[in-house]
């Protein structure tokens, strides 16, 4: 005698109880920001355009990283608003974009 196959019940989905992230607002730009400083190559980044580097090619130059690798940094940091670049051909001059910096302070400091 053999017993019927039965399907395997599905899970319900569950939704956190503890309330959910947030899509906009301060602790997003917050936490948009904070990933763009997290890495420690990005810091160095700022460390270097904070002292007066600009050109893409002068900063591989000061880290051990991979011109690839590099850029693929700087396009974080540009994404996140931390940094300005302006084309120059064939170089990319980069800066540092004060005000965003401000604002992570503030955000930062608001915890």
């Amino acid at each position: 005698m053999t017993t019927p196959r039965t399907e395997p019940r599905a899970r319900p989905v569950r939704k956190p109880t503890h309330g959910t992230a947030p899509t906009a607002g301060p602790d997003l730009e917050l936490a948009t920001l904070a990933k763009a400083v997290g890495h420690p190559a990005r810091i160095a980044i700022l460390r270097i355009l904070q002292s007066g580097e600009c050109v893409c090619g002068a900063i591989v130059d000061r880290l051990p990283l991979a011109q690839a690798t590099v850029s693929q940094h700087l396009k974080v940091l540009k994404d996140a608003g931390l940094i300005r670049g302006e084309i120059d051909p064939p170089r990319v001059c980069y800066c540092i974009d004060s005000a965003t910096v401000r604002r992570l302070k503030q955000l930062i400091a608001a915890l």
